[in-house]
């Protein structure tokens, strides 16, 4: 009988432990039913069945955090009067189940913006800019709605392990002798460590493979725990652990052997092979009458594929790209090379993919190589340069990157003359950057050439816009109203700036270039990669361009082929170049067009497309490939028997292998004698 009294405060720690894991994992499935509710558009596309098993998978993933958080209480079973008083069990509880309920009423909004669960991406925003990030989450989100409602399931979690202390509280003043507790401690501590791997088979723990239990990516994503992803991305995933894989997916010389064969147009040339990838002497295939003299690149911040009239989804946001798309060359199947206007950025003006675990480009070490870029192929001609942009250049490292390029020109935030609109957050209001724009393309030297880098913002998080509003806001598109009135202001600034341009001398020798940095989360995810966030519009404006090409064109592409379209268009000439796209205006009829993407942040999952037809790899586990379309409406069909499905993967394997090879043995540039030539 005395043994069975001194055995009680033991026994009751263990019930303390139990409620309040059972309380954790309770609490952990209501964060996942805020986000279902933030995000229901997304969720009315899957099933009842889809979305009851994306709660019970998600209690696996659950597990593995409430297992992590209640380690150190089964440790103190071993202490002589095991959890004593509980007082310190209780904070422990409390701090790190703050924590977790912190993460979790953030992440439906996140998961609104991005369409993936916490990753790398939110370290990326903080360790960026505090500052502005802070004043971005303050003014474009509901902070005080959310701050209430985590407070109010702390509130809920101190009453639970309250409850639970009360209820489970111990009895006698003595623990059972350690030989006593001890088979109960290791059968406590194993059946915790189990939790903690959230899986019964052997080998693997439980990975974000397993979260997909049927083909609504929104359903699994649900099944997701937003600690756990956000906790692999700090401890895992790291760039070159991804490097390593990458560069290990194919033998060098195949790999560099089927990189060519995917890059090179007819009639290229390449130019010292032992040494540079993808060097090549291209030859342009077509030119217009008369080539510009100018180059002007217009980067859209948020410019979704799925909102542009000209693209066949008129709701009205975008009439003034949509009367330009009238007077150009438009292409219609042509996607971003990431989701975060980084990866934008550098893919467009730099003409390099975005690899697994290089995503920030532009900040790491390996930024500081040379690209084949418009500055390096247009500066050596000279061509003057210009950069405007809404914020300021340190943001991402701008400046830093594309001066170490070439650029020696930068107009920001703190350059802008009388701006009428200052977003407290980012900078100055679209129609600002455009009308500075202007401005300084009088300022420039009309006897020489030049080439300029516009780059929008209003249509970016808190969507911050001058008042009064210069166009109707936009209704009907619940959730994406605010956005979508941003990006229709964002369309007006743009045709305002054309109609300006136009009454200038410089426009008829100017050839213009309109894409999308990015398109954004919409309510119909098309495949396991949410291909339509990367559906961009990408639009050529010049003097005879559609008496030569046409209006529009249904090949495949992405934003690495716009230098070598674009400067193709320019020069009218063979130049050298080692883009990782193509002159998508040298391609035989029978070329569908190919695509290398991938989503930002710590997900290393890629994609290649070919015409319509896709192969994604995610970084564990096997393909998925199947054929998607954009027009009439956007769908995804798998197909494991794709026919090409075998040589689009190898292609896949070799084009991300051999970019990741040029990229840390610095070969992606081009030789001195050669940019003095070109």
């Amino acid at each position: 009988m005395r043994t069975t009294r001194s055995a009680r405060p033991f026994l009751a720690d263990i019930g303390f432990i139990a409620s309040s894991a059972l309380l954790l994992m309770l609490l952990q499935t209501v964060l996942r039913g805020i986000l279902l509710a933030r995000n229901a558009d997304l969720a009315a596309t899957a099933s009842t069945d889809d979305l009851v098993g994306a709660f019970l998978v998600g209690l696996r993933f659950d597990l593995i955090i409430t297992s992590y958080m209640v380690l150190p209480l089964v440790l103190g079973l071993l202490l002589p009067n095991g959890l004593g008083e509980r007082r310190l069990a209780r904070l422990w509880l409390l701090v790190t189940g703050g924590i977790v309920l912190l993460l979790g009423v953030s992440e439906p909004e996140f998961y609104h913006q991005f369409h993936t669960r916490l990753n790398s991406l939110a370290f990326q925003y903080l360790k960026e800019d505090p500052a502005t990030v802070s004043s971005m989450i303050w003014h474009g989100f509901p902070v005080v709605r959310y701050l209430l409602l985590w407070a109010l399931l702390l509130g809920l979690l101190t009453w639970g392990l309250s409850l639970a202390d009360r209820w489970t509280r111990k009895f006698g003043q003595t623990y059972p002798a350690w030989w006593l507790r001890l088979p109960v401690f290791l059968l406590c501590a194993f059946l915790t460590a189990l939790g903690a791997r959230g899986t019964l088979r052997h080998g693997a723990p439980l990975r974000w493979g397993d979260a997909f239990h049927s083909q609504n990516l929104f359903a699994n994503h649900l099944a997701l725990n937003g600690t756990w992803s956000l906790a692999k991305a700090a401890m895992g995933n790291k760039k070159k652990d991804a490097g390593k894989i990458w560069l290990k997916a194919m033998n060098r010389e195949q790999a560099l052997a089927r990189t060519r064969q995917l890059l090179l147009a007819p009639g290229d040339d390449l130019q010292q092979p032992d040494q540079y990838p993808v060097l090549r002497r291209h030859q342009p295939g077509a030119t217009l009458p008369h080539p510009p003299k100018n180059l002007v690149f217009i980067i859209m911040e948020s410019f979704s594929g799925q909102f542009t009239g000209a693209l066949g989804n008129d709701h009205g946001i975008t009439p003034r790209f949509d009367e330009l798309a009238q007077e150009g060359l438009l292409f219609d199947h042509f996607f971003s090379n990431g989701t975060h206007t980084h990866q934008g950025m550098f893919s467009t003006v730099a003409c390099f993919p975005n690899l697994p675990g290089f995503e920030y480009l532009m900040q790491e070490p390996e930024g500081q190589h040379q690209f084949s870029g418009l500055p390096a192929l247009l500066k050596p001609l000279g061509f003057q340069d210009l950069y405007v942009y809404n914020g300021a250049f340190n943001w991402d490292n701008q400046e830093g990157f594309f001066r170490n390029q070439g650029m020696t020109r930068f107009i920001g935030r703190d350059q802008m003359e009388n701006p009428v609109f200052t977003d407290p957050t980012w900078g100055v209001s679209d129609q600002d950057m455009f009308d500075q724009a202007l401005r300084e393309f009088s300022r420039l030297d009309a006897d020489k050439p030049f080439f300029a880098v516009l780059q929008t913002l209003s249509n970016h998080t808190p969507y911050a816009l001058p008042h009064p509003l210069p166009v109707k806001p936009v209704t009907g598109f619940g959730g994406l109203d605010q956005h979508l009135t941003a990006m229709r202001y964002a369309d007006w600034a743009l045709g305002r700036f054309f109609d300006e341009a136009k009454k200038q001398p410089w426009y008829q020798h100017t050839l213009f270039m309109l894409v999308g940095d990015h398109g954004f989360g919409v309510n119909k995810q098309l495949g396991d990669i949410d291909l339509l966030r990367f559906h961009v519009p990408m639009l050529l404006l010049a003097p005879g361009i559609q008496e030569s090409f046409g209006k529009r064109i249904h090949t495949a592409a992405t934003q690495q082929d716009i230098v070598p379209t674009a400067v193709s268009l320019l020069l009218g000439k063979p130049f050298s170049h080692q883009c990782w796209g193509r002159d998508l205006l040298s391609l035989p009829d029978e070329d569908p067009g190919f695509g290398i993407i991938k989503p930002s942040g710590s997900d290393h999952t890629v994609a290649h497309f070919r015409g319509q037809r896709i192969v994604i790899k995610p970084p564990h586990g096997k393909a998925v490939s199947g054929r998607y379309q954009l027009y009439p409406q956007p769908s995804f069909t798998p197909d494991e028997q794709l026919p090409e499905r075998d040589q689009m993967l190898e292609d896949l394997k070799a084009y991300v292998s051999t970019a990741m090879r040029a990229l840390v043995e610095n070969r992606t540039g081009l030789p001195k004698q050669q940019k003095k030539r070109l």
